[in-house]
């Protein structure tokens, strides 16, 4: 459900962030003039990268395909002068490309096609995108030639890492997304750190923890202060998809001084949401990246709800949708879908407390798409709601929605909660290929 990006790993200096710095400062001063008028000729260099932990990334089923998801930008070429490059490891065939292309409207597919450049890097393995593109300088040749051709750009990307802010300076684009030194914000201990700030519900629970002594430590803490607990859940603070969670059962623990070994010795034995999981993989995961505990939230009517927000590059928020999440796995922790909009009993509720949290990320410099999840629980007439997470990256159900809106120039209504279409007419069929209301690539 959440996934941090991956950590700064080549000790980038100080020149390197100020240059950055600058590219991003240079992003917002332009933003309004350009982003305005659909008119103007742009390049948006789209990077579906999931540039994540790759052991835990390998655990996500059908990660191969993620790189797809972005084709939803494709119809960024119904904007007449707007230039387009797609990165992907391997070659998307053309059939798929002509698919896009035809639901354009009004734009003949020759003329968005002549706008499109495609480069591939013909590799097939578990790398990360951007990390294969930097890796290699012809590539890098043909992009730096094709960005050429158009007007200002600026990066697209799935997740941001400091993969991707390499990319940025070795092409001098900004990037529309959150910087990677404060991709922590995103992780599962700096989203409780947000929670506490901000002053919603969380789960109760400890952060910050960097191997097993300190999980047995908050586990056992936890236990204490809450006796009833019958079930805790441990996450690494980067892990995909609730593919980096496990479940400790907690019923038979005992209450005496020797609840800390007993909860030690039955860590190898947690229920671990991914596939093929060992404790020992997980264990060195928690090691290089760290983790949480939190109470295991029950409930016998409980969803998932989740908000969705916009940062543009001058801070403003936007709330982009909410929806209800579809979980699966082991013990529901995986998401596989959504229903859109959240559940009307709480979805003013949810949206209110996911914009409380974006203008605070706001506030420390975040940009970009980001999703607030929670976990709601009925009790009686009245829902308790608990967030758990914040994704700093689009998510998976930022193509689909992207897609509708480009399909019908429509927009989300945040008092309603509905996805309200233009009304339409032989004139604003016309007008919609530049229609000022096309989403931008965020």
């Amino acid at each position: 459900m959440t996934g941090a990006a991956l950590a700064p790993q080549d000790g980038i200096g100080a020149a390197e962030r100020a240059r950055f710095a600058a590219l991003q400062a240079q992003f917002a001063a332009s933003y309004t003039a350009l982003f305005d008028d659909p008119g103007l000729p742009r390049t948006v260099v789209i990077v579906p990268s999931l540039s994540l932990d790759p052991e835990v990334l390998a655990k996500v089923s059908g990660v191969y395909h993620y790189e797809e998801r972005m084709l939803c930008l494709l119809l960024l070429l119904r904007m007449p002068r707007t230039r387009v490059i797609y990165l992907t490891s391997t070659a998307i065939s053309e059939t798929i490309i002509d698919y896009y292309l035809h639901l354009l409207p009004g734009v003949p597919g020759g003329h968005a096609r002549a706008r499109l450049t495609l480069l591939s890097c013909d590799d097939a393995s578990a790398a990360p995108l951007t990390q294969k593109i930097l890796a290699r300088p012809r590539l890098l040749g043909r992009l730096r030639a094709a960005l050429a051709q158009g007007g200002p750009g600026h990066l697209s990307c799935f997740t941001v890492s400091e993969l991707e802010r390499r990319l940025a300076l070795a092409l001098g684009l900004p990037i529309y997304g959150c910087d990677p030194a404060l991709s922590s914000w995103g992780s599962k201990s700096g989203s409780r750190r947000i929670f506490k700030e901000v002053g919603i519900d969380l789960p109760d629970g400890f952060e910050d923890l960097s191997d097993a002594g300190a999980l047995t430590d908050a586990l056992t803490e936890l236990k204490r202060r809450r006796p009833e607990l019958r079930k805790a859940v441990v996450k690494l603070n980067e892990g995909f998809s609730g593919e980096g969670n496990a479940i400790i059962d907690l019923s038979a623990a005992p209450d005496d001084h020797g609840l800390p070994q007993w909860l030690r010795d039955r860590l190898p034995d947690m229920a671990f949401e991914a596939r093929g999981m060992s404790w020992e993989i997980f264990e060195a995961k928690l090691r290089g990246m760290g983790g949480i505990v939190e109470e295991f939230i029950p409930g016998h009517v409980k969803q998932s709800p989740s908000a969705q927000l916009r940062i543009d590059p001058l801070g403003r928020v936007d709330a982009v949708s909410t929806h209800d999440q579809v979980l699966g796995g082991p013990s529901g922790q995986i998401f596989l879908g959504c229903r859109f909009p959240a559940d009307g009993d709480y979805r003013r509720d949810i949206q209110a407390r996911g914009m409380a949290v974006a203008e605070a990320l706001a506030r420390k410099g975040v940009i970009g798409r980001l999703g607030v999840d929670f976990i709601s629980v009925r009790d009686g007439p009245d829902w308790r709601h608990v967030a758990i997470e914040i994704n700093l990256r689009k998510g998976g159900t930022t193509h689909p929605f992207l897609m509708l809106q480009f399909l019908t120039d429509g927009r989300y209504d945040p008092g309603s909660g509905e996805f309200l279409t233009p009304p339409v007419s032989r004139a604003a069929t016309t007008r919609r290929t530049i229609s000022k209301a096309a989403p931008i690539a965020d």
